[in-house]
């Protein structure tokens, strides 16, 4: 991908895995209110600029939603799998404050995100093999992609 455009870096993998925010599995829907004028949302439209991009790499199933010049003040307003919603005031507030205030309220602790990493780490470690029904590999000399396959000279009979 080309370096082109306004502030390309937020694009590049390495910038998209660094985000801070993985919503816990409730949050179904995002969406942003704010205004591309005044000095009360320019925290809102900081943090739809810088933390907006790691959030959808990071939280494919959320989907996000911005409404631009539609509301006197900014706020974000999550939408929960059990019908609830979470409404959050973002007016005055830096894309910082907005970025932590999210993460503490819907956002993943360090602890699970921790443990589903190593757990992560264990299912995909090469020295896990055995029977297919708690492995995902029958025997530690076969390799990804590869077809059990008859031997030379074999016959079937």
């Amino acid at each position: 991908m080309p370096m082109k455009g306004r502030f390309p870096i937020r694009r590049t993998l390495e910038y998209l895995q660094k985000g801070e925010i993985v919503f816990k599995s409730s949050v179904k829907i995002m969406t942003v209110n704010y205004n591309t004028h005044g000095e009360l949302s320019e925290g809102a439209r900081k943090f739809v600029f810088f933390s907006v991009p790691q959030i959808q790499y990071k939280n494919q199933w959320v989907q996000i939603m911005m409404f631009k010049n539609m509301t006197p003040s900014p706020f974000l307003r999550f939408y929960l799998g059990d019908g609830d919603q979470v409404l959050m005031d973002v007016e005055g507030k830096n894309y910082k404050e907005i970025t932590q205030n999210v993460r503490k309220i819907l956002g993943k602790s360090d602890e699970v995100l921790h443990a589903e990493a190593l757990a992560r780490m264990e299912s995909s470690n090469p020295a896990n093999f055995g029977p297919k029904k708690y492995y995902l590999r029958e025997c530690m000399s076969e390799v990804e992609g590869q077809k059990r396959g008859k031997k030379n000279g074999e016959t079937s009979e």
